[in-house]
C-alpha cells in the first residue's frame, strides 16, 4: 500500500517536527525502530499501543497526535490501474505490513470497496517478506504464487516475493504503470477516434 497505492508527503512530517523543535526524520526514525514497529505489524500490539510508544520515546505526545491526523493521499494513476485490472477480472489484493487501523484508513481513503482482498500483516500475524506472508497472500486470492503479480517499492520485499515463486516488480513511480499493465494484459491505450 504505502509507496505505490498510497502516497505521504513529507512535507507533513516535516512541519510538526519543525513546531516541535525535533531533528528532521526523529517521527519516523522512531516509530519505524524494529522493536516498537514491528509487535504491531505482526498483531502483538495495536496501533494505539504504538503511538504511546512513540510519544513516551520522544517526550511529544501532542507532535505524535498531530503526526498520526495525516493519513496520506491515494496515487489515483495506481487506483485507476487498480480499477481497470478488476474491470478486466483480475483479482486484485492489497498486500501490507499493517497495524490494526488499517480498515479505519482504507475506510477515510474510500478505499474499501476498490479491492478483492486485504493481506494486513497484523491480522496473519505475519509480515513481508517472510515466505508464510506470500503464501498466506496468495491464499487468500485464491490464485498460486506462479500466478501473482506482487508490486511493492522495497527492494527487500520484491525480493521475498520472488523466493516465495511469485513474480514481483520494484514500483519507482508511474513510469512502471505501461509495464504492469503489459504484464497484467491489459491494453496499454484506450483511446479511440469520434
Amino acid at each position: 500500500m504505502d509507496g505505490v497505492l498510497r502516497r505521504w508527503d513529507p512535507q507533513v512530517s516535516l512541519t510538526v517536527e519543525q513546531r516541535y523543535e525535533l531533528p528532521p526524520g526523529t517521527l519516523a526514525r522512531t516509530a519505524f525502530t524494529p522493536s516498537r514497529v514491528i509487535p504491531a505489524i505482526t498483531g502483538e500490539a495495536s496501533h494505539a499501543d504504538w503511538m504511546s510508544s512513540v510519544a513516551e520515546a520522544l517526550g511529544e505526545p501532542e507532535a505524535v497526535v498531530e503526526w498520526e491526523l495525516y493519513r496520506g493521499e491515494v496515487d489515483p494513476d495506481v487506483l485507476g490501474l487498480v480499477r481497470e485490472a478488476r474491470a478486466a477480472g483480475i483479482r486484485t489484493g492489497l498486500a501490507t505490513n499493517a497495524t490494526d487501523r488499517l480498515d479505519a484508513d482504507l475506510a477515510l481513503l474510500d478505499l474499501v470497496d476498490e479491492l478483492d482482498v486485504v493481506i494486513n500483516s497484523s491480522v496473519i500475524r505475519v509480515a513481508k517478506p517472510a515466505p508464510g506472508y506470500f503464501q498466506a497472500a496468495c491464499a487468500q486470492l485464491g490464485i498460486p504464487p506462479r500466478q501473482c503479480l506482487f508490486v511493492d517499492d522495497s527492494e527487500r520485499y520484491v525480493n521475498g516475493a520472488r523466493a516465495a515463486g511469485l513474480s514481483a516488480l520494484r514500483w519507482s513511480g508511474p513510469v512502471d504503470l505501461p509495464y504492469v499493465r503489459a504484464a497484467l494484459g491489459l491494453a496499454t491505450a484506450t483511446s479511440s477516434p469520434e
